[in-house]
């Protein structure tokens, strides 16, 4: 292998190229850089290291095999080692945009084990003896079947992160819900008076919302341990080791600690992106929770003195550059800008799920950088304003009382006693002249003003007349 300053020159199928001396990837790798420079945005680290995971359990099966003796085994298990322990992982350089269906991050993985395998065992970088990035480490593989298992199993490492981070904000508002369950408010439809409630039951109803949407997001796990490794090139099984397909899994399994298990279709698990799609979906139907909630959030403390005002969040930074004393929502403006993003991408995933052709699907680099993305940024906003909105989130009860008595909505309180017609000729006094309703209410001698905020009470609190 030849050498000059700061380089060495590897050979491939299409001939000579520099490789940077202290690079642990090796040609194909290199390659990719100058193909595509693209993002900027190199891989997922989750991904790389579900990659790695998946090499690591392949040099198990394939000794259990038969197909690598003991010393190559060992060596390629223990480089793949020290990149799970967060070792290299610099060296994983290839863009998300990239060669269809991953074929090069496929090779920069298998270039990089076999590169700190030999130099283990004594050899140089660059000259893939013993090992081989495609003899060895790539051995019963293909790219087929590797990446879609790595989008797969990197999506079950964040899973778990997303749905805590939504059951946390779920959490939050149900505490507040209890803790605000006597504050009785104006409830509003159509952004009009409506009639009484309670600011315990609207931030309840937000926190079983959200449970509901980590369930769903919870049931995407098992379809996920469903995976196509073993079938190789386009789902045939082509050069695998006897026992492959069930030992590559069960080792993945003892490795992740999820239930992993061979798909009933090996091919179909490369065509078919369905159960990525699915969780795609689940989490767009949180994100548009979310994105409502918080909507909500800003408009109820819009103000304070113009606005609704009814609660306050946390001031964690200054609200203008020129308008001194602002304060702003932004926790919850920068949810909703990370929602819109995530809404961009479940829409990306969608298109690319269904452009897949024949025995493959082609787009799943970026289809696993959009699914990626969207978990992480999800993820961390939700746990972000959680954190620093409502968690210190106080609630302006008289605010919220004074709306409530000023409210045309409560005479809807009357229809039971006096019936709509007549009800609605206080509404209309209420709003023409300004005076709360139980007032008017006691000035017509049709109920006495303490009756009705009793009345009032009741029916914000249990819904009861």
């Amino acid at each position: 292998m030849a050498q000059t300053e700061g380089y060495r020159i590897e050979r491939d199928s299409l001939g000579e190229l520099q490789v940077p001396t202290d690079a642990w990837y090796g040609i194909q790798t290199a390659r990719a850089i100058a193909n595509f420079p693209i993002s900027g945005r190199t891989p997922d680290r989750d991904f790389v290291q579900s990659h790695v995971k998946i090499k690591r359990a392949a040099a198990q099966a394939n000794h259990q095999g038969g197909w690598l003796d003991d010393k190559q085994a060992k060596a390629i298990i223990a480089a793949c080692d020290q990149i799970l322990e967060g070792h290299y992982i610099d060296q994983f350089v290839v863009d998300r945009f990239q060669a269809g269906a991953g074929t090069s991050h496929n090779m920069n993985s298998n270039e990089v084990i076999a590169n700190l395998a030999n130099v283990a065992l004594g050899s140089k970088k660059g000259e893939y003896s013993p090992i081989n990035p495609n003899d060895h480490v790539n051995m019963g593989q293909s790219t087929n079947d590797t990446i879609p298992t790595a989008i797969r199993l990197t999506a079950l490492k964040k899973l778990p992160r997303l749905i805590t981070a939504i059951e946390n904000m779920a959490a939050e508002y149900a505490r507040i819900g209890t803790q605000e369950e006597d504050t009785v408010k104006s409830a509003r439809t159509h952004l009009q008076d409506a009639v009484p409630t309670t600011l315990g039951r609207e931030f309840s109803a937000y926190s079983w919302t959200l449970k509901r949407c980590a369930a769903r997001l919870k049931s995407c796990r098992d379809p996920l341990c469903e995976i196509g490794l073993g079938g190789s090139a386009a789902g045939t099984g082509l050069n695998t080791s006897p026992g492959y397909i069930e030992n590559v899994a069960k080792a993945l399994a003892e490795l992740t600690g999820e239930a992993i298990r061979p798909a009933d279709d090996l091919a179909a698990q490369m065509q078919s992106m369905n159960d990525l799609q699915h969780l795609s979906s689940s989490i767009r139907e949180v994100t548009l929770e979310l994105t409502r909630i918080s909507n909500d959030m800003r408009l109820l403390a819009s103000g304070p003195r113009t606005g609704l005002g009814e609660i306050m969040l946390p001031a964690v930074q200054p609200g203008s550059s020129i308008m001194p004393g602002k304060v702003n929502p932004v926790m919850f403006e920068m949810l909703n800008q990370v929602c819109f993003q995530v809404l961009g991408q479940d829409s990306a995933i969608s298109y690319m799920t269904q452009a897949g052709q024949l025995e493959l699907n082609v787009m799943m680099p970026a289809l696993g950088s959009a699914l990626f993305d969207m978990m992480e940024w999800l993820t961390n906003a939700t746990n972000s304003a959680t954190t620093k909105n409502l968690k210190g989130l106080q609630v302006d009860r008289e605010r919220c009382k004074a709306f409530l008595h000023s409210s045309v909505g409560l005479a809807t309180l009357l229809n039971t006693d006096i019936g709509y017609t007549a009800a609605a000729e206080v509404a209309k006094e209420s709003e023409k002249t300004g005076k709360p309703v139980n007032v008017i209410v006691a000035e017509r001698e049709l109920m006495a003003a303490d009756k009705f905020d009793t009345l009032v009470l009741k029916a914000a609190k249990d819904g009861q007349l």
